[in-house]
């Protein structure tokens, strides 16, 4: 894993999937009231929903909520107490804007506006265009390796790392299409989605750093680093979703490994002669200026654009470079390798 992408996912993991403590916007009086009115009358303003209406034994007139929703909001299964929340807080920032107020969190979450029910628009968008850059970044390795550099006489590579990138591209792919889902709908089975996804891609990015940092190729070798490593990585896994979701717990794990790969990745660019550690370097110094996204985290920007999508916006061009790194390392090594070959 490129430094950049361990050091920003360990940081949206800690700023996005913290616990959803109470904030200044839940904890507002008005915005409480608002709330409990609208579950009762099933009404924020003007606005009214169908399924907050129910009979006198509780169940929601006219069938389950979801049956008077639109096609495209059906899957998102919002209910009576999400839409109160989310029209409620609407309302309470209006007036706050009228006030000369800024924008509070609620729930622990700033004040995003839904576009066809999805919560966070360019979040969701910008995480798709990663998980493209991802795909083309894997594709053009794989074809590089395959059809452009020379093979061995039984159709392997020479370079040595082929199946390990193979493995991190199917990973980063897979963090890339739960972090859209997250984005898009908060709730507790896609959190989890999200945060394991990242927790994996992590674990296995820092078997991969010291596999490649420190030169292992012997199979035997690699067993005895990469097994511990896997078992950690999938304990931890399994005790956020079937123990606790312990968010301190997680957020030291994830440093760890980070703190771990970046010591490596400086090293190795530090004492090798890769003709492309230039691309490296870049890339690590890209990645913690954008850092400061993360940790200077200021109100979505008309209800859209908050720090993390401009931190989902600056990993585009870091990663399409980062792949690009990738590759040069194919060709060097694959050179190497021929050399000695002959």
């Amino acid at each position: 894993m490129s430094p950049f992408r361990s050091l920003l996912l360990s940081a949206a993991v800690f700023f996005l999937l913290r616990p959803l403590d109470a904030t200044e916007g839940d904890a507002d009086p008005l915005y409480i009231g608002c709330v409990e009115q609208c579950k009762k009358t099933g009404c924020v303003g003007d606005r009214c929903f169908q399924h907050c209406k129910f009979s006198s034994d509780g169940k929601p007139i006219d069938g389950p909520w979801y049956m008077h929703e639109p096609l495209y909001l059906r899957w998102k299964q919002w209910d009576c107490c999400t839409d109160c929340s989310y029209y409620c807080m609407l309302a309470r920032e209006e007036e706050r804007t009228k006030l000369g107020d800024k924008p509070v969190k609620y729930h622990g979450k700033w004040p995003f506006r839904r576009v066809y029910g999805i919560q966070e628009p360019v979040a969701v968008a910008l995480s798709a265009v990663n998980l493209a850059v991802q795909f083309h970044g894997w594709v053009s390795f794989f074809i590089l390796v395959y059809y452009k550099l020379p093979l061995r006489p039984d159709k392997k590579t020479y370079y040595e790392y082929t199946g390990l990138w193979h493995i991190y591209g199917i990973l980063s792919m897979n963090s890339w299409l739960w972090s859209a889902v997250f984005h898009s709908r908060a709730v507790e089975l896609t959190e989890k989605l999200d945060l394991s996804s990242a927790v994996a891609l992590l674990g296995f990015s820092l078997i991969l750093t010291i596999l490649r940092g420190f030169n292992v190729r012997d199979e035997a070798t690699r067993v005895m680093i990469s097994a511990p490593l896997l078992a950690f990585v999938t304990t931890h896994i399994m005790y956020l979703n079937f123990y606790k979701l312990a968010y301190g717990l997680n957020r030291i794990v994830c440093m760890g490994m980070v703190v771990v790969q970046l010591l490596i990745w400086a090293i190795w660019a530090g004492a090798s002669n890769h003709p492309a550690r230039w691309k490296l370097w870049i890339v690590v110094v890209g990645g913690g200026l954008a850092m400061v996204l993360e940790t200077y985290d200021f109100p979505p920007y008309m209800g859209y654009v908050d720090a993390h999508a401009l931190w989902h916006a600056t990993s585009i061009p870091l990663t399409f470079l980062w792949w690009s790194f990738v590759r040069d390392d194919a060709e060097f090594r694959t050179s190497a390798m021929l050399k000695k070959v002959k």
